[in-house]
């Protein structure tokens, strides 16, 4: 790996690994504590519609993602808090309709040469230094924003309602923060794909979980197994000739796994030894 590492490709992949990490622990746990990972899911699979319009258009494909993305998160957003009951199956027509048009307006873009795979699965071998640069200025923007309203994202995501009693606005921050979803979808794009966002959102925030009991602590932890995860899987990727996307995917997956199994025995463990115990009554 060390080789690898004087191949430019390879440290803007391992950089652009880190800068999604960092900003999928944090987003993602917010996702996971919100109970809206349906939504991310909708949301990036939506985004698919804003790179068959980027290409039909000849715009770089970020800013008909970006576009079509937050178009997606305040469709979703005004659902959610207008009709919550009908919220499933906006999201269902919201996702299917932005892949569909996705594909339809590729179909229709003169000379169309695009790799499929590398927006579906991820292509974080070919990330350019100017896409580094945008993670780095997205990543800044969350990590602040979150940061100065740590204390009423924390309020919303354990007692809505008594953060509304507490004046905290509640609907702004559930808007800015499927904004930041939709912001998050455009960055991991380029790493793992659109099909596989909703894995690096949710799996490590999910392993944090249980292992933390705090909201920062969550985040940080979640963080670190995302970048473990990623350079793990780009590790493998590159050392057996994989798809990175997916094997980044697959690292991640053993770890839910793995942290499955251990919530599975732990309570056996705890059993056995308070069986063994020689009560001295």
């Amino acid at each position: 790996m060390w080789e690898a590492l004087q191949l430019e490709f390879v440290r803007n992949a391992l950089m652009a690994g880190v800068l999604v990490s960092v900003v999928c622990g944090v987003i993602g746990t917010l996702v996971v504590v919100n109970r809206i990972v349906f939504l991310a899911g909708g949301i990036a699979h939506a985004a698919y519609g804003g790179i068959g319009l980027a290409f039909f258009m000849g715009w770089p494909y970020a800013v008909g993602t970006t576009g079509v993305s937050i178009l997606s998160a305040g469709v979703m957003a005004a659902v959610t808090l207008k009709a919550r009951h009908r919220v499933d199956a906006m999201v269902g027509v919201i996702w299917a309709v932005g892949m569909a048009i996705g594909v339809v307006l590729l179909d229709l873009t003169p000379g169309y040469n695009v790799d499929l795979m590398s927006y579906l699965f991820g292509s974080i071998l070919a990330v350019p230094v100017s896409d580094l640069w945008q993670m780095a200025a997205i990543g800044i923007a969350v990590i602040a924003i979150v940061t100065y309203y740590y204390n009423d994202f924390l309020a919303m995501s354990y007692d809505d309602e008594f953060a509304r009693l507490r004046n905290v606005p509640v609907t702004f921050l559930y808007c800015l923060l499927l904004g930041m979803v939709a912001l998050t979808v455009v960055m991991i794009i380029r790493v793992v794909g659109l099909i596989l966002v909703i894995a690096l959102l949710t799996i490590p925030p999910f392993i944090a979980e249980k292992f933390t009991g705090s909201l920062r602590a969550m985040m940080v932890l979640s963080s670190i197994l995302s970048c473990l995860f990623t350079i793990t899987g780009l590790w493998l990727s590159y050392l057996f000739n994989l798809t990175s996307g997916a094997t980044i995917i697959l690292v991640a997956a053993a770890g839910f796994f793995t942290s499955a199994l251990w919530d599975y025995l732990k309570p056996r463990r705890s059993a056995d030894q308070s069986a063994g115990t020689v009560n001295p009554a």
